[in-house]
């Protein structure tokens, strides 16, 4: 990883502060003008309440908007202040002392400091909060006010990665006494304050006067998301100029946006994945025999071919990518065998097995076509798979951990820690799977502790492995992020990979050209 990593971090206690609060040298910038990006990922139950966000279009009015977290990973992977100017740990990663930034406001006047912080995490950890963070800050023992501008967590247990958990997109900084208010105007300390917000339509936001991070960020005087779920809707809308960038393109149309002169497509490889989670505590995915019948009998290759048109590679059922520091790319590959996959259903006991797969383009393009290429593949191992197609509305409300088997998404996380305490750690609200496995639970939370490098290789290996072998979810390919710009848009040199459309910055990070 490139800049300041967690050993360094946690060894000398350097504040990512040092790097700037834009995150990477940028080229100079243009000041001014107006940036509209059309995004899918909109539902029109969307709010600011940070812990529901899940996809690209709240994140990115969101975090990369109208408010800030604590840290932020830059462009290039290294970790930064954002709202934290500094921070330091106890030798044993325990207890982090985090020093805030001074002379931050807050959209409505109030002063930002060390009461807003301990508010805005407590939230996730509220009577029947069901916010993907809460494993998070759930491991915070205590959270502790030392002056105005300083805060002191205590974790249950050691955690060299705790700074890049302060950076997650559900984790929004809102002003403490007023967070009701906040949630529902959309009050924060981010660069654009709320014009208009449509929920599921549209967002407007414009540039807040004497922000804190000056002139380093936010280069645009007003901004606006539209949202345009609808795949050949989208790439029209960035073809006929009417919207500046478009997330996630439709590679069936990618030679036409390779031919129009004012467009260029930006490919980034990261850790983003698509998955089809089972529930492992329902029948017939209990069954252990199950769920290797069904990862021996996806076609994981012809999905990278057909859905991705190759822009990624096939998934090993491991969420764990190559931009993650343990990435274990030498684990030998789970390859398509429908006799295998017979062979492990008669070991449960079964001939043939019925299996409905709830999918919708909402989840990630192509993920219908992808159900019914895979509907197809588990055929001849007497796997009968029977694709119902969801709307793309309330998909990830009404579908995604509800039914048994669906199609889903994950950018990925910076860390593999983050990774697993989002999706695989027993019982936190985004396990997908509902994943409790007592030996990988062991060396979650050993690893987690850990300091000695080798050893975490050693147990992240480990862990990853049994999620291949045995793991109640099929990740058949890692999709790179591929988007689309208008050539009136300068994009930084370096664009992030660990999330969509420049790590969900954009509107911080790009100018007009």
């Amino acid at each position: 990883m490139n800049g300041i990593s967690r050993r360094g971090l946690l060894k000398t206690g350097v504040a990512a502060g040092v790097l700037g609060l834009s995150g990477m040298p940028l080229r100079a910038q243009t000041r001014g003008g107006k940036f509209t990006a059309g995004l899918s990922g909109a539902n029109t139950s969307d709010s600011w309440d940070g812990r529901t966000h899940s996809d690209v279009f709240m994140i990115s009015a969101a975090l990369g908007g109208v408010f800030d977290a604590l840290t932020e990973v830059a462009a290039d992977g290294s970790l930064q202040g954002e709202l934290a100017e500094s921070w330091e740990a106890s030798p044993d990663a325990k207890v982090w002392t985090f020093n805030l930034r001074q002379g931050v406001t807050f959209h409505n006047g109030k002063a930002f400091g060390a009461d807003d912080v301990i508010e805005s995490l407590q939230l996730h950890v509220a009577e029947g909060s069901k916010s993907a963070a809460q494993p998070l800050v759930a491991a915070i023992t205590e959270m502790k006010k030392i002056t105005e501008h300083q805060v002191q967590f205590t974790l249950e247990t050691g955690n060299a990665d705790f700074p890049y958990l302060m950076s997650d997109y559900h984790l929004l900084m809102y002003p403490a006494g007023q967070i009701d208010e906040a949630i529902a105007q959309g009050i924060g300390t981010g660069l654009y304050s709320v014009a208009a917000f449509d929920p599921g339509v549209r967002f407007v936001g414009r540039r807040v006067p004497d922000h804190y991070k000056g002139d380093s960020a936010g280069f645009f005087d007003e901004i606006e998301l539209i949202a345009i779920n609808d795949n050949t809707a989208r790439m029209n809308a960035l073809m006929t100029g009417q919207v500046d960038a478009v997330n996630r393109i439709d590679f069936k149309v990618e030679a036409l946006l390779n031919a129009n002169p004012n467009v260029r497509i930006q490919e980034v490889t990261g850790n983003q994945h698509y998955t089809f989670p089972m529930l492992t505590q329902v029948a017939p995915f209990d069954d252990v025999n199950v769920r290797q019948a069904l990862k021996y009998g996806i076609n994981r290759q012809e999905m990278v071919d057909k859905i991705l048109l190759g822009h990624g590679k096939v998934g090993n059922d491991s969420p764990i990518g190559p931009a993650n520091q343990y990435y274990a790319g030498d684990m030998e590959q789970l390859a398509y065998d429908p006799d295998k996959a017979k062979f492990h259903l008669q070991q449960a006991g079964l001939d043939n097995v019925n299996i409905d797969l709830s999918a919708s383009n909402a989840a990630f393009e192509g993920a219908v076509d992808a159900a019914q290429l895979y509907q197809a593949s588990a055929a001849p191992a007497g796997i009968n798979i029977n694709v119902i197609q969801e709307p793309a509305d309330g998909y990830w409300s009404n579908v995604w951990l509800k039914k048994p088997f669906c199609a889903s998404y994950w950018t990925g996380r910076s860390t593999e820690d983050w990774m697993f305490s989002s999706a695989y750690e027993a019982g936190v609200p985004w396990n997908d799977s509902q994943w409790d496995h007592p030996r990988f639970q062991e060396l979650l939370y050993a690893a987690r502790a850990e300091l000695d490098s080798d050893k975490r290789r050693e147990q992240y290996a480990e862990m990853q492995m049994i999620l291949r072998d045995e793991g109640g979810v099929i990740i058949p390919m890692f999709a790179n992020f591929v988007q689309a710009v208008s050539n009136r848009i300068s994009t930084p040199d370096t664009v992030g990979n660990t999330a969509q459309m420049d790590n969900n910055r954009m509107l911080e990070r790009w100018s007009v050209a």
